[in-house]
Parts: C-alpha cells; sequence; structure tokens
C-alpha cells in the first residue's frame, strides 16, 4: 500500500484561495471596475455623469476649504479584511499611496467616499463594515437612492460607532482633519 503524494500547497488552499485567484486574473471590459465583496465578485458598470459629477464636487469643496494636504485617488484598489474594494474616491495622507501597487492596505487614508449606483445596499452594508474593519476613519456616503448624505466615523470593532445624515440640501459638518461643513445642495 502506498500513501498519495499531495503537493504541500495543496494542502493550504482553501476555496478563499482559489476565488482570490480567480478575481484577480479577471479581465474586466474598459471602464468596469471588479471588487471582490465579503466573498463574492461584483463587477460595476462605468459610472453615470451625476455619480461623476458628485464625486467632482465633493473633491473640488475639499481641496478648496480644507486647511489641510490631502491627495485624492479616485479608483485605488484597497485590500481590508473583508475582500478588496475599489471606493469611488479615496483622500489619504500626502504620499501615503504614492509607490503602491494596484491593490495595497489602507495605511495613511483619512476618508473613502462612494456614490450610490446600482446596488446600494453594498455601499451602505458591506462596504460601510469593510472600511470600519480597516480601521478608515471616514466614509462618505452620497446615497442618491435615500435622497441623503451619511458620515460614518470612528471605527471600532468592524463598525462605525457614530453616523450622521444630512438630506440632500443641508450642509454636512466634517470634523477635523477636514473641518469644514460639505455643502450637498448639488450632490443628488
Amino acid at each position: 500500500m502506498t500513501a498519495a503524494m499531495h503537493d504541500a500547497t495543496d494542502v493550504w488552499r482553501g476555496p478563499e484561495d482559489e476565488l482570490l485567484e480567480a478575481f484577480l486574473a479577471l479581465d474586466t471590459p474598459q471602464g468596469f471596475k471588479a471588487e471582490l465583496i465579503e466573498g463574492e465578485i461584483v463587477v460595476t458598470p462605468p459610472p453615470d455623469g451625476d455619480h461623476e459629477t458628485a464625486i467632482g464636487r465633493i473633491v473640488k469643496q475639499v481641496f478648496q476649504q480644507c486647511a489641510e494636504d490631502f491627495d485624492f485617488g479616485p479608483g485605488k484598489g484597497l485590500v481590508v479584511p473583508s475582500g478588496r474594494f475599489i471606493p469611488d474616491g479615496t483622500f489619504a495622507l500626502p504620499d501615503a499611496m504614492a509607490g503602491k501597487g494596484s491593490w495595497s492596505t489602507p495605511d495613511g487614508v483619512v476618508m473613502t467616499v462612494e456614490v450610490t449606483s446600482t446596488n446600494p445596499a453594498k455601499d451602505r452594508g458591506a462596504k460601510r463594515r469593510g472600511y470600519a474593519a480597516a480601521g478608515i476613519p471616514l466614509y462618505l456616503l452620497v446615497d442618491r437612492k435615500a435622497g441623503q448624505v451619511v458620515l460614518h466615523s470612528h471605527p471600532e470593532g468592524g463598525e462605525y460607532t457614530a453616523t450622521t445624515s444630512v438630506p440632500f440640501g443641508d450642509p454636512l459638518p466634517l470634523p477635523k482633519p477636514f473641518g469644514f461643513d460639505l455643502a450637498t445642495d448639488r450632490l443628488a
């Protein structure tokens, strides 16, 4: 009787490893983005003009009104405990994203921004939990379906412990290091 020989790497590989390999090997059409969110591969089509306009208006306000210096990434891949997310926008400390590959840990990320699209449930739930578990201090969600802008803050134990929301049109106070009121009237 002979024992079957196994490659040692096969012993330690689980279904998550195979999913990650399949995810990283994806060849998505230009403009689409693929994310791995809580064990599910999610492919999103290019955003509409209102979506991109909202992101641009947030970025403009931060750079015009914030005394602090930040870098902005409009599609930086972040490795978080529950997957690989691509926020609509990422504000980070200067040079925190410099030299990083397509996917990196969120070291130096101060705030992620999402604008709801075809699947707002992912932005409201899975992405919120993922950003909190990664310790990202602020998560700004422009929830077009609900007609509001939501700021999640103070990540602890995989959740944000504070949430502030305002309807479109009301200013949303952004805490330090931003330290200004975000105008929301033109984000709808």
